[in-house]
């Protein structure tokens, strides 16, 4: 359904997508095919948009971006990107991010230490901190969180003498503890796994990402995320996205700018009970949209996907991701 906005976009944001696996056919929920990743690379580079670095994407987020950025995160380390994605990547100088979980570096089908650092040596490569278990940290306590992410810290400078200002959350999934836990622990920059574009409106430690996989890594499919813009909002309620059974289903709410897009043609839908269906809305006075979910979230992660076709053609995408705990 088209938007009754006459606005023009005055912001494209960064995109940002995710790869895992790298022909690793045995695992169809993390793994793309070669060749559909190499028909990405040419689809992008043939587009309007720029292929950014970790350090234009630091200049970038912070102001209205006017052309089409695109950032490239790989999660993992595994061996099939090194020996798959690398070598086209290292070709063509595309910059990109990686997010290492430290623990695994070395063991059965995960990039050695002696390969992370090899790759480390390039300008367009940026190594970045994934914990160092990759466990479901957003389970554990508070102290135990903390002393996964700084035995990945120590370990990334012992091996590699590094430091980032860049985290991703294992399986995107956060709390608001863990949230300012990362921050406390010098990091500037948290992505989840839930889609959506960056802009400047965005909170920093919740950075969206559109993760890619055979499934969803489909040509057409892919063409659309390119044309996929920033939904600005003000605030997301509620804030805290992990859920018990006090707080299951949540009761969401998106406060947006009053000079910001016309969002009465939003459409959302969302999983819970398990199941996607249509998400009923209620429009509320201070530009504020209400999402009426039917039941409970019941798998490990809840989804709330909402999007708004521009007259320019674009589609403003929303996504919000909630935690289940102790399923």
């Amino acid at each position: 359904m088209k938007s009754n906005s006459t606005s023009v976009v005055k912001d494209y944001g960064i995109l940002s997508i995710m790869y895992h696996r790298f022909d690793e056919n045995k695992y169809p929920s993390t793994n793309i095919k070669l060749d559909d990743f190499k028909s990405h690379i040419n689809l992008i580079e043939n587009s309007e948009f720029e292929f950014i670095s970790h350090e234009q994407f630091e200049d970038s987020i912070k102001k209205n971006n006017l052309s089409k950025k695109i950032l490239l995160t790989i999660d993992d380390g595994f061996y099939s990107f090194y020996k798959n994605a690398w070598p086209i990547l290292k070709e063509k100088k595309i910059p990109f991010i990686i997010f290492i979980n430290t623990e695994t570096v070395g063991s059965n089908g995960y990039m050695s230490w002696s390969q992370i650092k090899e790759i480390s040596q390039f300008n367009f490569v940026h190594i970045g901190n994934h914990s160092h278990s990759h466990a479901y940290l957003v389970d554990k306590n508070d102290e135990e969180i903390k002393k996964d992410l700084q035995t990945s810290i120590k370990i990334f400078k012992e091996k590699l003498n590094h430091e980032t200002n860049f985290f991703a959350y294992p399986f995107g999934e956060y709390k608001n503890s863990y949230k300012k836990i990362v921050q406390n622990l010098g990091f500037q920059y948290a992505f989840g796994q839930h889609s959506g574009v960056m802009d400047k409106t965005k909170d920093k430690f919740e950075l969206p990402r559109f993760p890619i996989n055979e499934k969803y890594g489909e040509i057409k499919r892919f063409e659309s995320l390119l044309k996929t813009i920033p939904f600005p909002y003000q605030k997301i309620i509620p804030e805290e996205k992990y859920l018990d059974t006090n707080n299951n289903p949540p009761d969401v709410k998106i406060i947006f700018f009053k000079d910001g897009p016309d969002f009465k043609n939003i459409t959302c839908y969302s999983n819970e009970e398990n199941k996607w269906r249509k998400s009923k809305l209620e429009f509320l006075d201070n530009n504020e949209l209400k999402i009426l979910l039917e039941g409970k979230f019941t798998t490990e992660r809840g989804r709330i996907n909402c999007s708004l076709r521009e007259n320019t053609g674009e589609w403003r995408w929303l996504g919000v991701q909630f935690v289940v705990g102790n399923l």
